[in-house]
């Protein structure tokens, strides 16, 4: 199959899955889910680009939590590479792909709302809070693409714990150095998360949100998920309201 024939394969089944033109689509992704691909990473997101048209805002996770690290708490906003996959550090490289400042949960984005959704990261002091694109990509009417990695790494589940103060989520804070594109530097104090002794489960959400605000499907080889954000947080906000651990399993240390 040629690159242009892919390409149009591959947009439609997103748009037949649920892939809104024009809209805002925060994406998780795994490449080798997809099968052979000619012309490899930048294809994809070629392709995602062209399934959201030019009034469409495309998001990646940049998250560095592999990298800054307590015995390394510095972030460069330039050079810091993602870690979280060949497609998004693929994105974050692209030329005119912005970037959200915060040490090990940035966001990339490309498109017309990108500055409303990734300026204000910088205030929050906790990786999700309520400045963080995944935090406010409800307010966009957004959608997220499980693009064939399943449920389980949905970065925004961690924006709806942070709002529901789940009780297992935060260490102490830890003082950061921050870079900005133009070599500025500054310090700021940060609430990382810890999940020790939590095994995450946000396969779960399948329990407790329908049709259509999660909807499956296939693009190319790969079996996707697409949550309706809103939705996401309304269904997720409800079930830690009756436990606030539902989407976690505690690891008995006593066991």
């Amino acid at each position: 199959m040629s690159t242009d024939s892919l390409i149009d394969q591959f947009v439609s089944d997103l748009h037949n899955v649920g892939v809104r033109p024009g809209g805002t689509l925060l994406v998780h992704a795994s490449f080798k889910s997809l099968g052979p691909v000619p012309g490899g990473v930048d294809t994809i997101i070629d392709g995602l680009l062209e399934a959201l048209g030019p009034e469409g805002t495309l998001l990646m996770p940049a998250l560095s939590y592999e990298t800054v690290v307590p015995e390394r708490p510095t972030f460069n906003i330039k050079s810091t590479p993602s870690c979280v996959g060949s497609i998004p550090e693929t994105f974050r490289l692209r030329t005119g792909t912005r970037r959200s400042m915060h040490p090990t949960h940035s966001v990339c984005a490309v498109g017309p709302i990108s500055d409303a959704l990734l300026n204000q990261h910088i205030l929050d002091s906790t990786p999700c809070g309520p400045n963080s694109p995944f935090t406010r990509l409800p307010d966009f009417n957004g959608q997220i693409l499980m693009l064939g990695c399943g449920l389980q790494p949905n970065t925004s589940m961690h924006s709806i714990e942070e709002i529901a103060q789940a009780p297992y989520l935060f260490n102490p804070p830890l003082v950061y150095t921050l870079i900005d594109q133009l070599g500025g530097k500054m310090k700021k104090s940060y609430s990382p998360h810890k999940f020790i002794n939590v095994i995450q489960r946000y396969d779960r959400i399948e329990t407790v949100l329908d049709y259509p605000g999660l909807r499956t499907g296939s693009v190319l080889n790969a079996k996707v998920h697409l949550l309706e954000a809103s939705a996401l947080k309304d269904a997720a906000l409800h079930a830690m309201g009756a436990n606030p651990c539902f989407f976690v399993d505690i690891i008995d240390q006593a066991a």
